[in-house]
């Protein structure tokens, strides 16, 4: 009886025809548990048990006894809070709000990123390391740091920018009713930019050589090089980061919320973060719930339903 033998297992012959596998040095259960508890665990516990805490506490109302200013007690209210949310006209305000944010900024940023990581990739760029820290810089930089420098620049009382403009006869408003959402999209331009930028650069640098040198014999510039096999093959990482932003959108809170210490042009409900808070603020935390399960819900049929629709449409 012959037995074959491989690096990881040993698969014997038995009678009837039959083969046994024998353990012979392959992964084993509690190893592989071992290595995924690090993961799974935290996430068990710092995000599925909030998201499954906040939608449980969504499904409960406060009600009262003998009045307004009788005892008050929490019940099970199944979707009464979602029926609020839903009739809630200043959350509708917040999503469209932010919604026009998105449908003009997201592009915009991802745009810049695109064509800065295709100037880093260039060979005719020089000081490509210096310029490549610079755009990654204001990453580095906290969003309520940048908000409040920012700041500093549209406030009319303390900004050069602003001192500089009408000197020249241009009325600057960054903080009027038209121009403060620009202001705080300006600011989160700023800051991601190089986030996503150097996710796409990190794309192009895995994109062999070859396939350049090729292109060039056949006569190719670097224009038609850079939009006719660079873009194409980076179109998973273009999708990615357009998700992220999408998700990051809908999350927008930090911007806003120190612009609003300046400009009474936003409000306590300006984004559905802001809601969120607000309402939270005043201890409706059930309402508060219900509000973050729809931001979510609606994050993610944007974001999966984007990933999909381009995925088709690249091929992916």
């Amino acid at each position: 009886m012959t037995d074959i033998a491989t690096p990881a297992t040993r698969v014997a012959a038995v009678p009837g025809g039959r083969r046994r596998r024998l353990n012979g040095g392959g992964p084993r259960a509690g190893t592989i548990a071992a290595f995924l508890t690090p993961f799974f665990l935290p996430f068990f516990l710092f995000h599925l048990v909030p998201v499954a805490y906040a939608f449980w506490q969504s499904l409960l109302v406060v009600r009262r006894e003998g009045g307004q200013y009788g005892t008050s007690y929490t019940t099970f209210g199944g979707f009464e809070q979602y029926l609020l949310v839903v009739q809630n006209t200043e959350f509708w305000g917040s999503i469209g709000r932010i919604g026009l944010f998105g449908v003009v900024q997201v592009p915009v940023m991802l745009s810049v990123a695109l064509i800065m990581a295709l100037l880093l990739d260039s060979p005719l760029l020089k000081l490509k390391s210096f310029f490549r820290i610079t755009a990654f810089m204001p990453y580095a930089v906290p969003g309520v740091i940048a908000a409040i420098m920012w700041s500093f620049l549209y406030s009319p009382q303390l900004s050069p920018v602003v001192d500089l403009l009408n000197g020249i006869g241009v009325e600057a408003d960054f903080l009027g009713p038209n121009a403060v959402l620009w202001s705080a999209a300006n600011v989160s331009t700023w800051l991601w930019t190089g986030y996503n930028m150097l996710i796409m650069f990190s794309s192009l640098q895995a994109i062999p050589q070859e396939l350049y040198e090729a292109a060039k014999i056949d006569g190719a510039s670097n224009w038609a090089i850079a939009w006719r096999i660079k873009v194409p093959i980076i179109a998973p990482s273009v999708i990615l980061t357009t998700v992220f932003s999408i998700i990051g959108t809908l999350q927008l809170y930090g911007e806003p919320a120190v612009l609003r210490q300046i400009s009474s042009n936003i409000s306590s409900t300006y984004t559905p973060n802001m809601l969120a808070y607000a309402v939270a603020s005043g201890n409706n935390y059930q309402q508060a719930a219900a509000i973050s399960v729809v931001i979510a819900v609606i994050t993610f049929v944007l974001s999966f339903g984007f990933m999909r629709l381009t995925s088709k449409r690249a091929g992916l």
